[in-house]
């Protein structure tokens, strides 16, 4: 019998003394997130769900608009607006708006000219004279001041994302902080002005050539280019056009914003600790005045015409090659999407999906996926693979397309889709745990006009869905004549050109000014939340099991999941075999399986196991549904026992190892991530610390797996979180998990040495990008302090941590100099550990003088300011109060303190401390730490685009190639 589907209303009165004033909402019956929905008068929606877990919520604020309704002469619109809601209003962000007004409209007036301009001398003009005006409406900007109000109100994650069809606004409040978030975001909402825009379009400018360098992206455009070749999702990007950006107008921005900027197009996503009756009348009070819009519209196009046949294209850059497939769909609105996201999961899921059993495991490609993008007006499968060594991206594609065509014949499991259904539930429920997986569900909701019931019930509706069902879908929808596809390939990209480094004279950060707005939110007084420091002894039981295995243990009293963890005091700095035999485990099958059918087994238990080697430890892990547990375990034991090699398996394993090498030494992360544990530990660092690839096919693979098979007999210990008793889990594990009488000692770690920075250096490794990743690197090697880490934390919290950090405002703020920057005295992770300090930027070629310039004199003479300080103190504080750590994170965190010599939080620690903290003290501690210090310079670029002659002056230049950072 197909259950019904019931959508109802209810109508709270809220008491006398929130408000006297009924507000209507509704639900869906089965909804396990229990969420809330209002519209207020003016049409603004308000989604609510309830989680008690920590005294934190999640958010957001989605407006129903994205680089879709860019117009086409001024692409990256949306995006840039995004950017500026960050700037202030009329009662912050500003000493006194009335002077300041007369030169924003200036501004406004010369970029509306300077865009009609083409003749370079003239245009270059132009800019110096908006730069010069700028800095007369600078005067009274105060930068960044939207970010003081949220950190003094305990926010953390600050951020906005702009896409396709949306703009998002996040925060994450504690919750006896919604007045003071509401009264903030609603003046913003209303009353947004546009000011900084210039040093603003400069980190814009910088997150474009980032964009640029990104083969993904181009091949992502390239790809809905062909499945949408007259929609703005295939014709226009969401950053912009260069030649847009180059030529802003300030008017179509505001002429945007009061277009989409309405109650009627937005949605407020609230999930975490709250009580939603008191909160909508507080939501009322600040947004329920903003009136609506009136001519609400947004452009609407033709219909695409249906993909007959296959179309392709090419993009080239120097990352790795792949081939990205997609079939186009309707919007994510529509029913058919219930269908397509669980063929999606069919057809990879990471363990028993088509490509994964038939491609993945059977390395016949270094690695395949599958996601869906599901946008308002069209939703698209996408497909993708990397191909093996030799292997060409035809011919991978025909082996994706031999694995898809299968599901239009019905050759699948039986077990498949109930096995997909069953985990898909399980990954539902475990992110309800999440309040921003909460919260994402809502903005998707709202964003993509879906009812709520379509999205709550969505898995009961999925699970009427039958194995003739997958194969009629597929017969109809994924057929060998209606998908595109682009390849990947190795080649210099010369379409690429660098956005030009204007000259712009730096605005000042006005640290000394804050707006009575500011001020008010700062003071305003608020019911404290109370901290909670776990007491590891009352949360954990620890001993010994009958078998002698020591164990860690704390009782899921919340739900049917469970974390099992076999826990090793040593890793690949021991023994750097153990990461290759973890590894070739997800390749090879036992003496009765194949790895197929024990990824499909684990599946069909809804339980997941991974084998995990870090530079110090080793954890063996088994999840999922607890029931399932017992059964889990023994087939893990056998997988870990019973494993069985093969020489071919090895060569095709250490063929993909080879492939996945060469992969690395084509990427800009990887090169960086490479350069960077060179110039912190030297020659012997985590990316060196391998073995090379004639010495892996020279190896016997039994003996390698042998390794795993023997963990039973060294010493090690077991971590649960579950919602079995003690007795109970400890029959499972003694009955299962054999272990000799005495266990032997394991391997002896060879750690890797932070080496010191005793003088100025320079290393520099080569990457031909239109941007440099930068680090500056400082080691004393100082002990890590108890008594030092109230000051450290706090001295992150003000000087590199945030948006509202020195850092942040110094590099970005002020002159536009990265997307993203920012600075960590870290601490480590063991007892005996040196603590050590980094500055990180990415930024344009032409501009890493600048960045080393600022960066001197920020760490010489740190900028100091009181009320920055106290806004400082004043967020870590809060944050403090409202942070919670629960389930298996109890077990984690009681680890990694135990790894510091503790058995308490040093949380707890630096919140007895901060009432007592100075400003005086933050400067004594940089001046004493890093004001004077030598640093080791880490830079990833191309030498002939870059200022050689300042990075000689700073220190001696060590010359690296690919090769030596890598070490193959």
């Amino acid at each position: 019998m197909r259950r019904k589907t019931i959508l109802f209303t209810l109508t709270l009165a809220l008491t006398a003394s929130v408000s006297a004033k009924d507000y209507h909402f509704t639900t869906v019956k089965g909804d396990a997130m229990q969420t809330r929905i209002y519209t207020l008068d003016n049409g603004l929606k308000v989604y609510m769900s309830v989680n008690k877990e920590k005294p934190r919520l999640q958010a957001n604020i989605a407006v129903r608009t994205g680089s879709r309704n860019d117009p086409a002469e001024t692409t990256g619109l949306a995006h840039y607006l995004e950017h500026l809601m960050f700037k202030g209003t009329q009662q912050f962000g500003t000493t006194d708006y009335a002077k300041e007004k007369p030169y924003l409209d200036d501004i406004e007036r010369r970029y509306e000219h300077y865009r009609t301009l083409t003749d370079p001398t003239m245009r270059k003009q132009a800019y110096h004279e908006i730069d010069s005006v700028s800095q007369l409406a600078a005067q009274y900007n105060i930068p960044n001041e939207y970010d003081k109000l949220m950190a003094s109100i305990g926010s953390e994650g600050s951020n906005a994302y702009t896409s396709n069809d949306v703009t998002c606004y996040v925060e994450n409040i504690p919750s006896n902080e919604i007045e003071n978030w509401a009264r903030i975001q609603a003046d913003r909402f209303r009353n947004m002005i546009i000011r900084g825009f210039h040093t603003e379009l400069e980190a814009v400018y910088e997150e474009k050539n980032i964009s640029m360098g990104s083969d993904g992206t181009k091949e992502y455009a390239a790809l809905w280019k062909l499945l949408t070749p007259t929609h703005p999702y295939g014709t226009q990007t969401t950053i912009g056009e260069q030649e847009h950006l180059k030529n802003p107008s300030i008017v179509n921005i505001k002429n945007y914003f009061h277009r989409y900027y309405v109650p009627n197009n937005v949605a407020i996503a609230l999930a975490g600790d709250f009580d939603p009756d008191a909160t909508i009348a507080v939501i009322d009070k600040y947004f329920g005045t903003w009136k609506a819009g009136k001519r609400l519209t947004r452009p609407e196009f033709p219909a695409q015409k249906a993909i007959t046949m296959p179309r392709d294209t090419s993009v080239v850059g120097q990352d790795a090659e792949n081939v990205m497939m997609g079939w186009r769909f309707k919007g994510a609105n529509q029913l058919q999407n219930d269908t397509l996201d669980i063929v999606r999961r069919m057809l990879s899921n990471g363990k028993a999906g088509l490509l994964d059993i038939n491609i993945d495991q059977q390395m016949k490609a270094m690695e395949t996926g599958a996601f869906l993008d599901d946008l308002h007006d069209y939703s698209a499968l996408i497909i993708e693979g990397v191909p093996a060594h030799g292997q060409k991206l035809e011919d991978l594609r025909s082996l994706i397309l031999a694995e898809i065509s299968k599901l239009g014949r019905g050759e699948f499991s039986d077990d498949l889709l109930p096995a997909v259904l069953a985990n898909k539930k399980l990954q539902y429920f475990r992110s309800l745990d999440n309040n921003r997986s909460r919260v994402q569900m809502m903005v998707d909701a709202f964003i993509n006009d879906k009812k709520w019931a379509a999205t709550a019930l969505q898995i009961d509706r999925q699970s009427r869905l039958t194995k003739q069902d997958i194969i009629g879908f597929a017969r109809r929808h994924l057929r060998m004549d209606n998908f595109v596809c682009v390849y990947k390939r190795m080649g210099i990209d010369s379409t690429l050109k660098k956005i030009e480094k204007p000259i712009i004279t730096p605005i000042p950060a006005n640290r000394e000014f804050e707006s009575p707005f500011l001020n008010a939110i700062r003071m305003a007084k608020t019911k404290p939340i109370r901290p909670v420091f776990v007491d590891y002894n009352k949360e954990l039981a620890q001993g010994k099991l009958s078998s002698g295995l020591p164990y860690i243990y704390k009782r899921n009293t919340d739900d049917g999941l469970f974390n099992l963890v076999f826990r090793y005091d040593f890793g690949s700095t021991a023994d750097n075999r153990y990461g290759y035999a973890a590894d070739y485990l997800n390749y090879i099958g036992t003496r009765d399986m194949t790895i197929s059918q024990i990824k499909q087994a684990f599946y069909k238990l809804a339980c997941s196991y991974s084998v995990s080697v870090g530079e110090r430890n080793i954890s063996i892990s088994l999840s999922g549904l607890n029931e399932n547990m017992p059964e889990a375990l023994q087939l893990l034991e056998k997988v870990l026992h019973q494993s069985k090699a093969d020489n071919d398996s090895w060569s095709r394993y250490c063929d993909l190892t080879k492939k996945s090498r060469a992969d690395a030494k084509t990427d800009q992360k990887a090169n960086f991530n490479a350069l960077w544990d060179y110039a912190v530990y030297g020659k012997y660092n985590p990316t060196r610390n391998i073995i090379a690839t004639q010495a892996l096919r020279s190896m016997d693979p039994q003996q390698l797996i042998s390794l795993l098979d023997k963990l039973n007999g060294l010493k090690h210990t077991v971590l649960y979180y579950g919602p079995s008793d003690l007795k109970t889990l400890e029959a499972v594990i003694v009955s299962t998990h054999k272990t000799p009488q005495k266990l032997a000692a394991g391997p002896v770690n060879k750690l890797y040495e932070p080496q010191n920075t005793d003088n100025n250096e320079v290393l520099i490794a080569p990457y031909d990008a239109k941007n440099i990743y930068m680090r500056q690197y400082n080691n004393r090697g100082g002990e890590w302090s108890l008594a030092r880490t109230p000051v450290e934390t706090l001295f992150n919290q003000y000087f590199g941590g945030g948006m509202n950090s020195v850092v942040f405002q110094e590099l970005r703020e002020t002159r536009g100099l990265a997307y993203n920057a920012y600075a960590v005295y870290k601490r480590p992770e063991y007892k005996g550990e040196s603590e050590s300090f980094f500055t990180h930027i990415i930024s344009q070629n032409d501009k890493m003088n600048d960045c080393i310039k600022v960066f001197h004199e920020i760490l010489v003479s740190m900028p100091q300011n009181q009320a920055a300080f106290d806004l400082a103190k004043q967020s870590l504080r809060k944050s403090i109060q409202s942070s919670r750590t629960t389930k298996f994170g109890v077990i984690q965190r009681y680890l990694s303190l135990r790894q510091l010599g503790l058995n308490h939080d040093y949380m707890q620690d630096v919140y007895a401390a901060l009432p007592r903290l100075t400003l005086k003290d933050i400067v004594n501690f940089a001046n004493r730490n890093i004001a004077q210090e030598s640093f080791r310079y880490a830079v990833l670029g191309d030498e002939k685009n870059l200022d050689m002659t300042l990075l000689e002056q700073i220190g001696p230049v060590q010359r690296l190639t690919t090769e030596d950072i890598f070490g193959y």
